[in-house]
């Protein structure tokens, strides 16, 4: 791994700005212009980006930026877990702001995700409130995942007893995505960062899960809001490798916290949701069957198939 410092930031600051970017160069200059719009003046903070082995030009153009950034380059091409894992490592902040490239802060959002843990000195983790790239916003909190929620799914009934990203005050949640997540860096350190395994899918929530059992909580800050930008696709020859690693990290989770029966449970469960999704889709226009299908069959199997990970360390 080549690491490349441009600017080390002189002072220790209380926020570190920690964004993840792969072959999105387009975008990570968008959560960039983001960050220095919106950042509180009144904070200090640095701001570090993991190149994750682009070959778009996106370091070159983190490079040719004025302004204070710390730049590290992958010449191997790494996994969200182990990338925003890295980034902690790095950062000198009392917080992490966990950012994806395609992660674009509203104003006010790292100033309200910094006073709801500053509020709340059990909380190691506030997600903020996501939006998609039309800016409705989109569930980003929710249970942890079990054979309750898996049933819940099955019965159609997931928007209004898994989902947690609700109402118009800060609550506690079991867990938040962490494509705009800002963490206590300090306790990140205590459960030894996120889970390399979980190359992408499910790391922040086996995060939260490794928090919870050691009594801390996590926050869904609805006053914080992002823009994440909708890029999956659904033509399966490219989103069939992130389906499967999808379905393969929630099985890893399962198995990890709650067994192998309850994995198992949760597989069928999971599946039958899916395959009655896709029988509908096949007599409604513009609704993606196949793609409802692929989630079946991978979620009762999912061993089976090429993932992102595959693909990467191939």
């Amino acid at each position: 791994m080549h690491r490349r410092a441009i600017i080390v930031a002189a002072v220790a600051p209380t926020l570190s700005y920690c964004v993840v970017n792969t072959n999105g160069r387009d975008y990570l200059l968008a959560c960039l212009g983001a960050i220095e719009r919106t950042h509180p003046q009144a904070v200090e903070h640095e701001i570090l980006v993991l190149d994750n082995a682009s070959d778009d030009g996106s370091a070159d153009a983190v490079r040719a930026r004025e302004g204070d950034i710390r730049l590290i380059e992958l010449e191997q091409r790494t996994g969200k877990a182990e990338n925003d894992s890295t980034l902690m490592r790095e950062a000198k902040g009392k917080y992490c702001l966990l950012l994806n490239e395609d992660s674009e802060l509203r104003p006010g959002a790292a100033e309200a995700l910094v006073g709801a843990l500053d509020a709340d000195p059990k909380a190691a983790a506030a997600t903020a409130q996501l939006l998609n790239s039309t800016g409705a916003p989109v569930p980003c909190a929710w249970r942890f995942p079990g054979v309750g929620t898996a049933l819940a799914g099955a019965l159609f009934l997931h928007r209004w007893l898994t989902v947690q990203s609700k109402g118009s005050s800060t609550r506690r949640v079991d867990w938040g995505q962490s494509s705009a997540l800002l963490v206590r860096r300090e306790v990140a350190a205590q459960v030894d960062y996120m889970d390399p395994a979980f190359f992408v899918y499910y790391d922040e929530c086996d995060f939260a899960k490794r928090l919870a059992e050691t009594g801390w909580h996590s926050l869904y800050v609805p006053a914080a809001e992002a823009i994440h930008h909708d890029q999956l696709s659904t033509d399966l020859a490219v989103g069939l490798p992130r389906i499967v690693e999808f379905h393969r990290n929630r099985d890893l989770y399962m198995r990890k916290h709650h067994g192998r029966v309850a994995a198992l449970a949760v597989r069928v469960l999971t599946a039958w949701s899916y395959a009655i999704r896709a029988l509908v889709a096949t007599v409604m226009p513009k609704q993606p069957a196949r793609v409802y299908w692929a989630h079946a069959r991978q979620a009762l199997f999912p061993g089976r198939g090429t993932s992102i990970a595959n693909a990467a360390r191939s």
